[in-house]
């Protein structure tokens, strides 16, 4: 990620994070979790959706299904956020239990994704029916980790509970990084429950840290606004538990590593010319791509078009690139689009356009693209 210009003092930035567990007993979704989503509070202005969920429909044929297409719940949660700006960043699933981490299409460029990983617990470690999954990742320059645990029930359980929860956390080490032990945190000192909890932990900067005069100080705090559970949902023996988060941030990263301008946007017969500038410091792949976007997209897979940097460059000079993307196929619209470009090397979008629409006088002959799409 880009690091911050040392003359410039960001401010600090407030986001609003939602929280959500819920062990579904293997149901599918119900019409409605406006309510668990927190859709009708008008005071909310949220940014970031985490949601946890534990025993999805884990028999074989169902998990086939789910490999192959997306499984009813991130489908569900898909379609309702997309239309809010909220695009899926990322997943995790083993068996029974999904994490999902949605975000408004702007934070995409300060979200890089480091790892996914699964810890199974059940049978000896062997089966994934209980254990966690988690997503490390950095936002805005700040390193953020997340567990969705399953852990074995009841107070007769209690020392296999303990086991399964260090085995989990344990397995959720970060080579190269100065990451602090969720283990330091209270749940090791009692009971901790078996399910229906969120918990969270910050890394506490030291009260004399002594910080480069250049560089800004870290500000990272969260500020629980609400902790509840939800009752109308009877579509389990548990019911979900939310809870929602203004996060206080200095953001260590100043810019987007890629810059698409759109004013530069033009269009000769059926192609879209892109210019986009990129810093001194980030390290282009051939493998990247830039992918044209309906907005309202639901993950960053659902691109209309895309094309290979090196492919169709067009020209470059003192940072600024120039490629064509073939736009034939689109059908006339008044949709509006977004540029998205992707990073090979970091795995993540690293520049978006603002909203734009294509002109219709860009629409005409009709074509099929026949090269490998990218994927993540």
């Amino acid at each position: 990620m880009a690091a911050m210009n040392p003359q410039t003092e960001l401010r600090v930035r407030t986001l609003s994070i939602h929280v959500v567990t819920w062990n579904v007993a293997s149901a599918a979704p119900p019409p409605d979790l406006s309510d668990l989503l927190q859709l009708n509070n008008l005071n909310l202005n949220l940014d970031v959706y985490v949601i946890g969920l534990q025993e999805m429909n884990g028999g074989i044929m169902s998990l086939l299904s789910d490999t192959a297409f997306e499984d009813p719940w991130s489908s569900f949660f898909m379609d309702v956020l997309s239309p809010l700006s909220f695009v899926k960043v990322s997943s995790v699933r083993m068996q029974g239990l999904l994490l999902l981490i949605f975000a408004k299409y702007q934070h995409l460029p300060f979200i890089q994704i480091l790892s996914t990983k699964s810890t199974p617990t059940g049978l000896f470690g062997y089966w994934g029916n209980k254990g966690g999954v988690n997503i490390f990742l950095k936002f805005y320059g700040y390193y953020v980790s997340i567990i969705n645990c399953h852990l074995p029930p009841h107070m007769a359980n209690n020392d296999q509970r303990l086991e399964h929860f260090d085995r989990i956390l344990e397995m959720q080490n970060f080579e190269a990084q100065d990451i602090p032990n969720i283990l330091d945190h209270d749940e090791k000192k009692r009971k901790p429950a078996w399910t229906d909890r969120i918990l969270w932990r910050l890394k506490r900067q030291p009260q004399a840290a002594v910080h480069t005069p250049t560089l800004s100080a870290p500000h990272f705090t969260l500020f629980p606004r609400s902790y509840v559970s939800h009752m109308l949902y009877s579509i389990s023996d548990h019911k979900p538990v939310t809870s929602t988060f203004d996060l206080e941030l200095k953001p260590l990263v100043s810019a987007p590593l890629i810059t698409l301008l759109p004013e530069s946007l033009c269009t000769e017969e059926s192609d879209l010319l892109i210019s986009y500038s990129l810093t001194a410091d980030f390290l282009s792949s051939p493998w990247d791509w830039i992918g044209l976007y309906k907005v309202g997209l639901r993950h960053i897979n659902d691109y209309v078009s895309y094309v290979w940097v090196r492919d169709n460059q067009v020209s470059f000079s003192d940072g600024l690139n120039q490629v064509y993307i073939d736009i034939s196929d689109i059908p006339e619209t008044e949709d509006q689009f977004l540029l998205f470009y992707y990073s090979n090397n970091l795995h993540s979008v690293v520049g978006i356009s603002k909203p734009f629409k294509i002109q219709p006088r860009s629409f005409l002959a009709e074509g099929p693209l026949d090269e490998a799409q990218p994927q993540i």
